[in-house]
């Protein structure tokens, strides 16, 4: 293990000079908007730490408006690298890294961020526990016990090592330089800097952390605002921190309010209890639309609905029984029915993007819903009408209830036995114990490559395999070259084949859509939103 986190290495070079600080704006005494949201979920673990809280819900409150990364993505635009707490990055070579950090900076408690902050941000004791660098080996929940209140929960280094499978560490160069280590080759290192996880926290309030918990409910970051009160389940209050770097925040605070049921969320968005209202469905759109100063703004997201299998369920450890299901769903029908034509089906679990870089695999479809096709393949596979558990989350994706059931009809029309069982959260989705079958999830392309979300999520690391609802041996081999290879003909030639194995051969998911964001709001108020779940309050994105 390299060793590279030097202190000693602060007091050899001074600040670099010529580093930018963007100018502050002047502190105006005009008293500031606060604003209320009805999300809902607010988190799902109760935790507002980056790597414990991976989900679509935590990417909605975490970003931008309270954690920020060395680079930041370009939430309103084309979702790509932007400089943010480095002003500058180049490459020294496939493994190395070296960035520039903004000087100036301030957590919210007041420390300016230094490269020591950076260094212990991606250590293993935030971040990796005992796990090092070693592609292909899954790490499971089990193999980290927290034996103290500060110690990291069991799923964090688990979670590292998905998102920095190689990393060895950050050498700090000098007060506002480092360089970001890998064991291996590997032409993603901008795309993690950016993707849910590399963010930056303030050492000195982890170490006087009490537990992990307490730290995790309010994390000091460098973000506009900050956590101003936390109460899991119910409400979350972001108060503006007015030493921001990009200048004062635009809004005094901002409080989520968890509200689970959709009319809720549209009662109290048109009563004026709230000022926006997330994850609205197509069919509310109109009714808000047509209360006088109210709007709804939609935008496709770099997101697709998934349904994932569990192959220990001996039914669906037979993959003629999976493909069966996947050749049952009429996609295009679900998307008429319960989306109003506002989004697509995608090639695959592919995005668009990946053709700026040449890895959209051209030609690539889901499998096609094909009725007979699949009772074929049941009768192959001598499926005899036992029963596949479905365990099913009420609406936390839009329209998910409605979705299932849908599915359940058209699964049931082919010969298969699907059975709903309505859970409460994902702890009781993930339970091991009992029968596992048919689950929901999205997955994200968070990095702008073909690595997310095939190899983050569903590859050795991934949280499929982690939680051992699926494995295949080839898969992980591919997932190692995807990870180290720098010869482009050669990923794109393993992504093309991963794509075979994931969604044909031995299907571990089952992609339905795009997903899609439906917000409503007040139309007063002059806020965009962006083609992702995160919404961005800072002031570039707010004119009062």
């Amino acid at each position: 293990m390299l060793s590279i986190n030097r202190r000693d290495a602060l007091g050899l070079l001074g600040a670099t000079a010529g580093t930018l600080i963007l100018p502050r704006m002047a502190f105006s005494q005009a008293k500031r908007p606060s604003i209320t949201i009805a999300v809902q979920k607010i988190t799902n673990n109760n935790s507002l730490d980056v790597y414990h809280e991976q989900s679509n819900v935590g990417e909605r409150i975490f970003y931008p408006n309270l954690w920020e990364g060395l680079i930041l993505r370009d939430w309103m635009g084309n979702q790509g690298p932007v400089p943010g707490l480095a002003t500058e990055w180049k490459r020294i070579d496939d493994k190395t890294l070296e960035l520039k950090l903004r000087q100036g900076v301030k957590f919210h408690n007041g420390d300016e961020m230094t490269a020591e902050d950076v260094a212990f941000s991606f250590s293993k004791e935030r971040v990796f526990g005992n796990t090092e660098p070693a592609g292909g080996k899954t790490i499971f929940e089990s193999d980290h016990k927290p034996a103290t209140a500060k110690e990291l929960p069991a799923t964090v280094p688990g979670v590292g090592r998905r998102l920095w499978p190689a990393l060895a560490g950050i050498e700090i160069v000098d007060k506002y330089t480092v360089r970001l280590h890998n064991t291996t080759p590997d032409v993603t290192l901008e795309g993690r800097l950016y993707s849910g996880g590399s963010q930056i926290t303030n050492r000195r309030a982890w170490d006087e952390a009490a537990s992990f918990t307490e730290w995790s409910r309010k994390p000091i970051t460098t973000g506009p605002y900050m956590v101003g009160e936390y109460k899991p389940d119910v409400s979350l209050t972001l108060v503006a921190f007015d030493e921001y770097w990009g200048g004062r925040p635009p809004l005094e605070q901002i409080r989520f309010v968890e509200v689970p049921e959709v009319a809720s969320r549209v009662n109290g968005l048109l009563s004026g209890e709230y000022d926006f209202a997330c994850d609205l469905p197509p069919d509310q759109i109109a009714a808000v639309q047509a209360a006088p100063g109210y709007e709804v703004q939609n935008s496709t997201i770099w997101n697709h609905r998934v349904s994932v299998f569990n192959t220990q369920n001996p039914i669906l450890a037979n993959p003629l029984v999976r493909r069966a299901m996947t050749h049952a769903i009429d996609r295009q029908a679900i998307v008429d029915a319960l989306w109003a034509g506002k989004t697509v089906i995608p090639a695959g679990l592919q995005f668009e993007s990946f053709r700026n870089s040449d890895m959209f695999i051209d030609g690539w479809a889901p499998p096609a819903f094909d009725q007979k096709l699949a009772k074929d393949l049941l009768k192959q596979a001598n499926y005899k009408g036992d029963a596949i558990p479905y365990r099913l989350l009420n609406n936390y994706y839009t329209n998910q209830t409605a979705n299932g059931q849908i599915m359940v009809e058209m699964w049931k029309q082919v010969g298969l036995n699907v059975k709903i069982e309505m859970k409460e959260n994902w702890a009781q989705i993930h339970d091991p114990q009992g029968i596992k079958g048919v689950r929901d999830w999205s997955a994200g392309n968070s990095i702008n490559d073909p690595i997310t979300p095939m190899v983050v999520q569903f590859g050795p690391n991934g949280e499929v395999q982690q939680k051992k609802d699926w494995t295949n041996a080839e898969m992980n081999k591919l997932a190692v070259v995807m990870e180290t290879s720098t010869d482009r003909a050669q990923r794109k030639k393993a992504i093309a084949r991963m794509l075979e194995i994931a969604e044909r051969e031995d299907p571990v998911y089952q992609v339905l859509h795009q997903n899609a964001v439906f917000t409503g709001m007040k139309s007063s108020l002059k806020w965009k939103a962006a083609p992702a779940f995160a919404m961005d309050f800072r002031a570039t994105n707010w004119s009062i």
